[in-house]
């Protein structure tokens, strides 16, 4: 069973909408560190990001997929389709953290790292739009 604040779409939406500004703002300043050549100072923030990604957005993807989604499929079972699509969304920014934290102390801060951390932003923003759709109050 899910909490009240993951069912109701206005607060579920004001948890990404936290987790996602910050993730940005992070990546911002990561991208910033890698054009200015502070490799170390990228080095650190990029872990904290890492960390920012886990703690945050995938920690909140565990809780959903625990309760709030099959929660939603047992009260409506036509969402059953959106509910896998949406879990497939978790799978893939789990792989793309899982990546990140493999090629950075290998490679270090690089193009390809910043363009993964990018991603991230990029399927939160897709999965978090049609996440809204799914909830019954929206």
């Amino acid at each position: 069973m899910s909490g009240p604040a993951l069912k109701h779409a206005d607060s579920h939406s004001a948890i990404h909408e936290a987790a996602l500004n910050e993730a940005i703002e992070l990546t911002n300043m990561l991208d910033n560190l890698h054009q200015n050549n502070q490799k170390e100072e990228a080095l650190e923030l990029a872990y904290v990001l890492v960390e920012q990604w886990e703690t945050r957005t995938l920690a909140h993807a565990d809780a959903e997929e625990e309760g709030l989604y099959k929660d939603l499929v047992e009260e409506n079972p036509e969402v059953k389709d959106d509910i896998v699509a949406l879990t497939r969304d978790h799978d893939l920014l789990r792989i793309i953290v899982s990546e990140i934290k493999q090629d950075l102390p290998e490679n270090g801060i690089n193009d390809a790292i910043i363009q993964r951390f990018q991603s991230l932003i990029i399927v939160d923003e897709l999965h978090n739009e049609k996440e809204m759709e799914v909830l019954p109050d929206h």
